[in-house]
């Protein structure tokens, strides 16, 4: 019928509805952030850390370093501080506004407070948390494994776009006993009249689940565009540690195109 399959086509909202912020920006090692260190990891293996802001240490070996390049590994530190987090926090707010997607289109096919919606937004909560946990250990503790940031909304989305689409259908079946439980229970309208009140229910549902994601969409693009900026600015002060620091003439965490 072509309401189920207009509403079933609604899900697939979630995959589209993030930002595409465009961001030739890659990290070639892996980033772990605590409250005493940031380190730079290869291969499982530390690359490069850094205690404070000034301690630095290359393979193992600590690197004593001038004032001038004290001052530029602290600005490269704080950098580094700052940027992680906020990739971290964007990647995290567009997986969520994909749940939040697929969350309207069944609380809306099913109704808020039915068991079928329970049941899904349980499973959404609990997705939600392991997202944070793995990327957002603590208020002050993050990691990111080498990425390519051509795309913000695909960053950390990939398994969990999996989980989502599984979890949508295998449901299918009580999302349209649902459904169809509802429309019965429409019984001073004939069959006829019913599908029409329903496909015209999801048409209206779609519209305003396509006007709220978009809003929600270029206020993280608008982020991404910052967080792609600050990147580039941060590549220069690394570009600057590789020329001044012979050790980390070869380091390279952040390439831009």
């Amino acid at each position: 019928m072509a309401f189920i399959a207009r509403s079933l086509l609604l899900t697939s909202l979630f995959v589209g509805s993030t930002s595409a912020q465009q961001c030739d920006i890659n990290f070639n090692y892996g980033v772990i952030i605590d409250p005493a260190h940031v380190r730079i990891v290869d291969q499982g293996q530390t690359y490069v850390q850094i205690n404070g802001q000034h301690q630095l240490f290359v393979n193992g070996r600590e690197i004593l370093l001038t004032d001038k390049q004290k001052e530029q590994l602290s600005d490269y530190t704080t950098g580094i501080r700052s940027q992680v987090p906020a990739i971290v926090s964007i990647a995290i707010e567009g997986v969520e506004l994909g749940l939040k997607a697929v969350n309207k289109v069944i609380s809306g096919l099913t109704g808020e407070n039915s068991a079928s919606h329970q049941q899904f937004q349980e499973r959404f909560d609990e997705m939600k948390s392991r997202l944070r946990a793995r990327f957002n250990h603590s208020d002050d503790s993050y990691y990111i494994a080498p990425q390519d940031f051509d795309d913000f909304d695909e960053v950390f989305a990939g398994e969990f776009e999996k989980e989502i689409e599984t979890i949508v259908s295998n449901s299918v079946g009580t999302i349209l006993i649902a459904v169809g439980e509802a429309m019965t229970h429409r019984e001073e309208q004939s069959s006829e009249q019913r599908a029409e009140t329903f496909d015209q229910r999801i048409e209206t549902m779609g519209n305003d689940i396509k006007l709220d994601i978009s809003n929600q969409a270029n206020a993280l693009e608008e982020k991404a565009a910052i967080i792609c900026a600050s990147l580039v600015q941060l590549d220069a002060l690394e570009n600057k540690l590789q020329l001044e620091i012979p050790a980390l003439s070869e380091f390279n965490l952040i390439e831009t195109d």
